[in-house]
């Protein structure tokens, strides 16, 4: 990953972390261990489908530009739905708290999106990129 990339994973994934982090505690003081457990799962899932979804679609950006807006835009629907299936698969478990779960997974996925977003707006990408040094051939007659 070019490091531009790796930065914007970084300034998402952190406050992703941060934030999943105060909700274990939290989610520990009030369902226990379980709880926090739950906030715990909740936390690496957002970050594991998130970052998978933003490595996705750097690559796509590189190697077929044209489809980069569809491709986001398919990509945050296929990541919210992934997350809806996650959510609906474990309802009912006993492994963790499953509200506890559940919440963190949305103020998770929340923090993500606004991190990355902010992220984006900060970075200073290049819309054309730079030659490589050079020069252009002259296209009028030399005198």
């Amino acid at each position: 990953m070019p490091s531009n990339d790796v930065r914007i994973l970084a300034q998402a994934a952190v406050p992703t972390a941060a934030v999943g982090a105060v909700a274990a505690v939290v989610s520990g003081v009030v369902a226990g261990g379980k709880g926090a457990i739950g906030a715990g799962v909740a936390t690496l899932v957002v970050i594991l489908f998130m970052g998978i979804g933003l490595y996705v679609l750097q690559r796509t950006a590189k190697s077929l530009p044209h489809l980069f807006q569809a491709m986001g835009l398919m990509l945050y629907a296929a990541q919210i739905l992934l997350l809806f299936v996650f959510l609906a698969a474990f309802k009912n478990t006993t492994l963790f708290h499953p509200k506890a779960f559940a919440l963190t997974l949305v103020v998770g996925t929340l923090t993500w999106i606004a991190a990355q977003t902010r992220a984006h707006m900060k970075s200073k990408i290049l819309y054309v990129e730079p030659d490589s040094g050079t020069k252009p051939e002259k296209s009028g007659h030399s005198s």
